[in-house]
């Protein structure tokens, strides 16, 4: 059942939004062809300095030069790493507070809300005696995570529509939908055998006789 119009805030979507514009194309070819909405993400770790056990360095995504975008990454030391650099569950958190930020901004646009100040925290629970097999009954990943949003807009918005904006930021930050929700993980491990060339490219020993 629709909402009654007398308490159902006026949205006037902004004509100068820029979401607006570059989404439009985008949702009458997901209409049309539900294939080119799948898209997929990517990451991979920069295999260097390997004899190093508490850091490496990861490159988000595959379409940027890989010197622009490479992230240090130090083991927690909690764990035994040094901490001088980000660990893996910080990059969680981070990639949380900056899925809930940008999502915030993309609708707020689409609302015609404009915003005076945001700032997106998160912070996440881990006990590391799973990690360390300490204890067999602690799960080794996150227990609790916690994301909190301080955001500030122009004054005299309508109230209605700030909370029309939070509901549906909320709702549409993927990350946020894949922590609460879960997702299958698929792994694989190719272990290549290291080859001993020199044995490998010896002359095959002469057979004895006339």
């Amino acid at each position: 059942m629709s909402p009654h119009p007398e308490t159902t805030p006026r949205v006037t979507r902004a004509s100068r939004s820029q979401v607006a514009a570059r989404q439009a194309p985008l949702r009458r070819a997901y209409e049309q062809d539900a294939a080119q909405a799948l898209v997929v993400d990517r990451a991979h770790t920069v295999g260097r300095e390997l004899d190093d056990p508490v850091r490496t360095a990861v490159v988000p995504g595959e379409e940027y030069r890989a010197e622009d975008v490479v992230i240090a990454i130090g083991n927690h030391r909690g764990v035994g790493g040094l901490h001088d650099a980000p660990n893996s569950g910080e990059l969680l958190c981070a990639a949380l507070a900056a899925c809930q930020d940008s999502t915030i901004r993309m609708v707020a646009d689409l609302l015609g809300v404009r915003l005076t100040a945001l700032a997106v925290e998160v912070e996440g629970d881990v006990d590391l005696r799973g990690a360390l097999a300490v204890d067999g009954s602690v799960r080794v990943g996150f227990q609790s995570m916690r994301c909190r949003a301080n955001v500030e807009v122009a004054h005299g918005t309508d109230p209605r529509i700030v909370e029309m904006l939070l509901t549906a930021a909320e709702r549409s930050c993927v990350i946020l939908d894949t922590l609460r929700h879960g997702v299958d993980v698929a792994t694989s491990v190719d272990l290549a055998k290291r080859v001993d060339r020199s044995a490998a490219t010896a002359s095959p020993p002469r057979r004895a006789g006339p």
